[in-house]
């Protein structure tokens, strides 16, 4: 109780000091407006005002500008203070306020009924955290909902084929984040929806000139607004291409969605592994379960607080170290509590590995297999496992899209 109200005198203070900061903003501007007062003749202002010297003239001028001044300052000061409001009313509690928006407490049903919750709640949508990226979500995303690539000058060449397989598919809600000039005005000139973001120091030194996996690690930073706009997103690093509507093929009942590294049901989908340890004898079978980690080139993102964590965790570790952020992104996801750690409590599918597949189950696997090759058709093939990125996205094309059926067979299953 006490600390409801502690919260209450904050806000009603906070309520207070807006109030007064409007009400001589108001008198500010009264003040220009009306410096003879309110109840003078229309009259007595021409004739004073014919007979104002330029000294004086002048002199209103300079205030007007000063007063200028201080009506940004006081703007300024307002805005902080609106914001200081909103997170004070959201208060410290927001898990709890979150579990009892759900529904009352309910009693556990019969043995084999019992099933919990699979999604998380979507956030509140705050167009304020970035209007100008709010207005062109509003234009493009369809059912809140969007693609989000990340490139730069470094990349153009694989961003003209994903872009070629998008429009191909006929998918609008696609959205370029132009990390330079040059891409920004690559957009234009093809008619792709781009947004460059405000200047940034720490992310236009490495948005500008940075490689593949450099580029790859900012996403954690971009994403953030999109989720707080209340947007579902996907993203996708620019090695990909897109046969299908990747939208029609996903779940949505998790927090993040993600295409897999693995390469069969075992690897993809997890299993149980035994270690073998002959020293303990008896003992020296040990039981443990493994999964190929996550793609982090290409997730979908609900707009939860768990998915808006699981961002800020990775983005905060890759600030302070030099990792990958694949591993980064896959430790925050699996990792349990345990002594002096606080997991991310997030739920996860993973993708079906021949829709949304990667280029070792394609090379290794489905181009050697007569009825894989025949019948499976990808949603997207990204290239990741192979460095001629280019020229394997160009060949997907021409085996799935123009029906070259030979056109996968001269690369090597590695990088060899």
């Amino acid at each position: 109780m006490a600390g409801r109200r502690d919260r209450s005198q904050q806000l009603r203070g906070s309520r207070i000091a807006i109030a007064i900061l409007i009400g001589i903003f108001i008198g500010c501007v009264c003040a220009v407006l009306f410096p003879n007062g309110f109840f003078n003749s229309n009259s007595s202002k021409v004739g004073s005002s014919a007979c104002e010297s330029p000294e004086r003239v002048k002199m209103l001028k300079s205030d007007f500008v000063s007063l200028s001044e201080k009506n940004a300052e006081l703007k300024k000061q307002i805005r902080e203070l609106t914001q200081k409001l909103q997170l004070a009313e959201q208060g410290s509690d927001s898990a709890r306020k979150q579990v009892l928006a759900l529904g009352t407490q309910i009693k556990a049903g019969p043995f084999g009924t019992v099933k919990s919750l699979r999604t998380n709640p979507t956030i509140l949508p705050d167009e304020s955290v970035n209007p100008r990226l709010a207005k062109i979500l509003e234009e493009i995303a369809v059912d809140k909902e969007v693609i989000v690539a990340l490139a730069n000058a470094n990349v153009k060449a694989m961003l003209e084929v994903q872009i070629a397989s998008i429009k191909r598919v006929g998918i609008t809600n696609y959205l370029v984040v132009a990390l330079d000039d040059y891409i920004e005005n690559f957009c234009k000139e093809n008619d792709v929806a781009y947004y460059k973001r405000d200047p940034d120091k720490d992310v236009d030194t490495v948005g500008k000139t940075g490689g593949n996996h450099a580029v790859s690690g900012l996403k954690f930073r971009v994403l953030r607004e999109f989720l707080q706009l209340g947007y579902g997103v996907l993203l996708s690093d620019v090695d990909i291409v897109f046969l299908q509507n990747p939208f029609s093929h996903l779940y949505r009942d998790s927090d993040v969605e993600s295409m897999s590294d693995g390469h069969d049901n075992h690897t993809a989908y997890g299993f149980n592994d035994v270690f073998d340890e002959p020293s303990m004898g008896w003992a020296r079978y040990a039981h443990t379960m493994r999964i190929w980690v996550f793609n982090s080139g290409f997730f979908y993102l609900r707009p939860t607080i768990p998915a808006i964590e699981l961002l800020d965790r990775v983005a905060d570790r890759l600030s302070k170290a030099k990792v990958w952020d694949q591993a980064v992104f896959n430790e925050e996801l699996f990792y349990p509590s345990h002594p002096e750690y606080i997991a991310l409590h997030a739920s996860k599918r993973v993708m079906d590995m021949y829709e949304f597949m990667n280029s070792k189950v394609l090379f290794k696997t489905v181009r050697k297999n007569h009825e894989l090759k025949k019948k499976v058709k990808p949603v997207i093939v990204h290239v990741n496992y192979h460095p001629d990125k280019l020229y394997r996205m160009q060949a997907v094309v021409e085996f799935y899209v123009n029906g070259k059926q030979d056109a996968l067979d001269s690369f090597p299953d590695g990088s060899e």
